[in-house]
């Protein structure tokens, strides 16, 4: 399906029945990112997952910012008459759920963030480098935007009131004291590292992120 917003067309799916949970992939990526978890929880969930701008079957614009993705997502939400409203962010998606939760107070009412960041140098060194390397090849603008951006401060994490659980894998690409980072600056907050997981393979490990779902989000 796809909807107009702020000029452009957002491609999403809706799955399952109950409470709203809005699923944001990572960079690159698209909403078939989570295709079996969403199978998984289609009776626990009604779930919206969404093409990022410039990313799946939605528009393709020349704006590549965190920003404009969190204010689609929130106007998604405010087109779609959604409430109560659960958002799961997978890295690029997490930092784009910090901006909602900071930003745009009241649009979801629980956050849960994995394998984010709040500025580049999040990311563990040797990581950064090999994208920066690649981006003077490439010129590549998903990867200009990951080493210009994101960049939240303490202050931004300080607006968060709603519950949130910051997720991360053991040997994620995402440095463990930022990861921690993230969970002290937001009150309230919970924090799970993810055993024998890098940045991105518990995504598809249906049965362990399904009951961390189930359990914070209804």
């Amino acid at each position: 399906m796809k909807i107009e917003i702020n000029g452009i067309h957002l491609n999403y799916e809706k799955i399952g029945i109950g409470k709203p949970l809005i699923f944001i992939h990572g960079n690159g990526e698209n909403h078939h990112t989570f295709d079996v978890l969403a199978e998984s929880l289609k009776n626990e969930f009604t779930m919206y997952l969404i093409d990022s701008r410039n990313h799946g079957e939605s528009s393709m614009t020349d704006s590549f910012h965190y920003m404009d993705m969190a204010n689609d997502v929130v106007s998604f939400i405010k087109a779609l008459n959604l409430v109560d409203v659960s958002l799961f962010g997978f890295s690029d998606g997490g930092i784009v759920g910090l901006m909602m939760a900071s930003f745009y107070p009241g649009s979801i009412s629980k956050l849960v963030v994995a394998g984010a960041n709040l500025f580049p140098s999040g990311l563990k060194k040797n990581e950064l480098n090999l994208m920066i390397k690649e981006y003077e090849k490439t010129k590549n603008p998903y990867l200009k935007m990951m080493i210009d951006e994101p960049d939240l401060l303490d202050k931004d994490l300080h607006n968060i009131k709603i519950p949130t659980l910051v997720l991360a894998g053991e040997f994620d690409v995402i440095r463990r004291n930022h990861t921690m980072k993230i969970h002290r600056q937001i009150k309230h907050s919970k924090v799970q590292i993810i055993p024998l997981m890098n940045h991105d393979n518990y995504i598809s490990n249906t049965t362990y992120l399904k009951s961390i779902l189930i359990a914070f989000c209804k």
